[in-house]
């Protein structure tokens, strides 16, 4: 067994994975013997913790974008993880309404940041936000994923105007920072597990 084959069956060991499983992406880096592999293996390990934000976080932090970027695998995972580090099924069902909820406010203020007309802010949205009024998991995490989730979906608009609510709540830089890294890490990871 080669070092890249060695690296491959730590890694899914450590979310739950049969070591036979492979994507196309996987084989690829595998055959190759690449070095990103070893780079993954870290880069994902460093999703489970943080200076800034709880266990419970970084893994609902996680689960959101998991299930925003529709990976099944990592979905999984990190709902085990989440509830191993003390999540609720309240929590856990916060963090895929999340996911779903920012979905289509990104498609949305990115259209309406896109086309930069008046005219389509004076629409109202009709978007039912209730969700984030009064979540479960507190205000400032729920913006907190809010802003993950619009990064990861790309969405200018939305990541300012989450961003300044963080910081008017008094939310750190660093604790912004990491919930964007640890949501850029699984998106990553993301691409050759899934």
């Amino acid at each position: 067994m080669n070092e890249s084959t060695e690296i491959i069956n730590e890694i899914l060991q450590s979310i739950g994975v049969d070591t036979a499983y492979r994507t196309e992406s996987l084989t690829l880096l595998e055959k190759g013997e690449s070095r990103y592999l070893r780079d993954m293996k870290l880069n994902f390990t460093s999703t489970l913790t943080s200076e800034h934000l709880s266990t419970k976080e970084c893994a609902l932090l996680g689960l959101s974008t998991a299930i925003n970027n529709n990976n099944v695998v990592l979905t999984k995972y990190f709902t085990a993880y989440a509830e191993a580090h003390g999540a609720t099924a309240a929590d856990i069902a916060e963090a895929a309404g999340c996911a779903s909820l920012l979905a289509s406010n990104n498609v949305f203020y990115r259209f309406r940041h896109f086309t930069q007309k008046e005219k389509y802010t004076q629409i109202p949205a009709r978007i039912r936000m209730q969700l984030m009024m009064k979540p479960v998991t507190g205000k400032e995490f729920f913006e907190l994923m809010s802003l993950a989730i619009s990064a990861v979906n790309g969405c200018e608009m939305c990541v300012n105007a989450h961003e300044d609510s963080l910081i008017k709540l008094g939310t750190t830089e660093e604790r912004v920072f990491d919930a964007v890294r640890i949501a850029s890490l699984v998106t990553a990871t993301g691409k050759i597990i899934f």
